[in-house]
């Protein structure tokens, strides 16, 4: 039986710039995206900006969703997901419109207004690889974060390392497994990642919230790894376990051409033995396996280094924005560059805005000044 859905309920294009909240997405990081979004909603400042929240089905579908932070919580391990909705939703189809429409069955598309800036809360691919950036590129439509080149080099952690590595940054050894490789010459690749030593570190070349990574003690244990990996990404990294504390620093775009800003920097330290490292779990759904600190336990030196680095890192593939920089920190003092995340994880909760709060930047004021950001950008080249 059929139902005819609630009325529209729209904020009204007025004097407030209007933010397109999107989130959800088709990437293994769909409910993170959600949880992300929920704490977006509850803080960010409704006087400043109107807000039209949309999420991405698992399939692919724009819907308008529910303006309710509580929807998109996790909650008891319960991961929050946009499903299928009567509205669809579709963005400006060329660079001279600026109406978002709604499409309803058996209706006309529907015109609600115009959207100033687009906030992407999207993890992964299809979201935070450069395919959502370059299609509002094509729409002309402003957006928060990174562009579409960095958005891409950031996902791929192959091209990401060959991109720091040739700005001079430390990155560690690694070998690359595309599609097929190790099911063609296993005994070969095994010789290869032998060689970066052991401990290594499996992980799918172009996915994010440490989906599918794998930590390899004997290389026995190689192929069970890449096949972990392989669930998610064709292709696969492989890479040397650095000895060392696991450092992060978060990253902000400066204003008006200023160059970016760094955090103080906070540390990730793994008590549960059943974790190993930094996965999914541990980030998500065992909140007592971690220990999050910040600002981390560093001497000044090794904080400006740290920094230092960081900011390196964001120039180095032309980040726009915002990202979080993950690096380790080795007995000696060296800062090895782990990977750059150009949309982390954005709950109140998360490292990258308390890292901010521990720097003397609250949450709603980080919201607001990312959108203050992507408003003074100008479209297209840059």
């Amino acid at each position: 039986m059929e139902t005819t859905p609630p009325p529209l309920d729209v904020p009204a294009t007025g004097p407030r710039p209007r933010v397109l909240l999107l989130f959800g997405g088709r990437s293994g990081e769909h409910a993170i995206s959600c949880a992300t979004a929920g704490g977006v909603l509850r803080a960010i400042d409704r006087s400043s900006y109107d807000v039209l929240p949309v999420g991405i089905t698992p399939g692919g579908r724009w819907v308008l969703v529910e303006d309710d932070p509580d929807l998109w919580s996790i909650v008891d391990g319960r991961l929050p997901e946009v499903v299928d909705g009567p509205r669809r939703v579709l963005l400006p189809q060329a660079a001279d419109e600026d109406a978002v429409r709604v499409l309803e069955a058996g209706l006309l598309p529907r015109d609600i207004g115009q959207v100033d800036v687009v906030f992407p809360l999207l993890h992964g691919p299809f979201g935070e690889d450069g395919t959502l950036q370059g299609m509002l590129e094509l729409a002309d439509v402003r957006y928060v974060g990174a562009g579409v080149l960095a958005s891409a080099v950031g996902m791929d952690k192959h091209v990401m390392k060959l991109v720091l590595a040739g700005q001079g940054l430390p990155v560690a050894p690694f070998v690359v497994l595309r599609p097929g490789d190790f099911g063609r010459d296993p005994e070969g690749w095994t010789q290869q990642v032998r060689g970066l030593g052991l401990p290594v570190y499996v992980k799918p070349a172009r996915a994010g919230s440490s989906l599918g990574i794998s930590r390899v003690d004997d290389l026995a244990d190689l192929p069970a790894a890449v096949a972990e990996a392989e669930r998610h990404d064709p292709k696969v990294l492989v890479e040397t376990g650095i000895s060392g504390r696991e450092i992060e620093c978060a990253v902000l775009g400066g204003r008006h051409g200023a160059r970016a800003r760094a955090s103080l920097p906070g540390e990730i330290v793994v008590s549960d033995a059943k974790n190993g490292f930094y996965d999914f779990e541990a980030k998500y759904l065992d909140e007592s396996a971690v220990e999050l600190t910040c600002p981390a336990d560093l001497p000044g030196d090794l904080v400006a280094q740290v920094q230092d680095v960081a900011v390196r890192t964001f120039e180095a593939v032309s980040c726009e924005g915002l990202a979080r920089v993950d690096v380790f920190v080795t007995p000696d003092g060296e800062v090895v560059v782990n990977e750059i995340n150009t949309m982390p994880g954005f709950t109140p909760f998360s490292m990258y805005p308390r890292m901010w709060e521990a720097t003397g930047l609250t949450y709603p004021d980080l919201i607001d000044e990312l959108l203050r950001l992507a408003l003074e950008r100008p479209t297209g080249l840059r």
